[in-house]
């Protein structure tokens, strides 16, 4: 898959993802060939619009907003300028994608397993949030436990939570998201996610986006850059 094909999979596997976070949520959000979008929830870390298509424009983004109510667009391409429209910048950021590795256990012998119940899922996502899920309660449904392209993935040492990840199978790749560290640096946390998301899904390219430190980490264990994003909020 070319780099253009590789750029438009990740931005619509990492949509598909925010749909199935915010559907757990109820909140499901609306496809067309340009745009999803779920104007209502306020899911802290998800967008309220995703663009899908490079040529999007401001006024397209902006129909699919409520008019003074808080919205946050992932603006897929880094093409679009909403902060005339009262947007700020949060976030700048990079797709990547990784060298394909072959799969199997990590070479500094960090294991992988996957999380599979509600309890498991909540220790998971208090260990990602650093001990709180915050004034919202939990991000993450039980119900994506039993999405088949959903894995929820947890390296454990000594029965404690060192680090995590959520791989999302769709639409030709591999997502990773949500990866986090608490007791790993970071080019160990990405030297070992690789494999274990190969090993998953060995035929499909692992895609995700990162920024600053931990883009770094990632370029430095074999992924490559596909493009720029950027995440406005209002």
């Amino acid at each position: 898959m070319h780099s253009i094909g590789l750029l438009g999979a990740a931005v619509a596997n990492n949509a598909s993802w925010c749909d199935a976070v915010c559907r757990s949520h109820g909140h499901p959000g609306v496809f067309s060939s340009r745009l999803w979008s779920s104007p209502r929830h306020r899911l802290c870390f998800y967008p309220n619009a995703i663009t899908l298509h490079p040529e999007v424009t401001v006024p397209e983004v902006l129909a699919a907003a409520a008019p003074s109510q808080p919205f946050a667009v992932k603006d897929s391409f880094a093409r679009l300028d909403l902060a005339p429209a009262g947007f700020r910048l949060l976030v700048e950021a990079s797709w990547i994608v990784g060298n394909g590795a072959p799969g199997g256990q990590s070479d500094d012998g960090l294991s992988w397993g996957k999380v599979t119940s509600p309890g498991e899922l909540g220790g998971w996502e208090t260990a990602w949030a650093g001990g709180s899920h915050g004034d919202g309660g939990p991000v993450f449904q039980p119900g994506l436990l039993s999405d088949q392209r959903s894995d929820v993935l947890a390296c454990r040492r000594d029965g404690l939570i060192i680090a995590g990840a959520i791989v999302y199978t769709a639409n030709r790749a591999a997502g990773i998201s949500n990866l986090f560290s608490t007791g790993l640096p970071l080019d160990r946390l990405w030297a070992s996610i690789q494999p274990t998301v190969a090993g998953l899904q060995p035929h499909l390219p692992a895609v995700g986006y990162e920024e600053g430190a931990s883009l770094e980490a990632a370029r430095q264990a074999g992924f490559r850059v596909l493009g720029p994003l950027r995440v406005w909020t209002r």
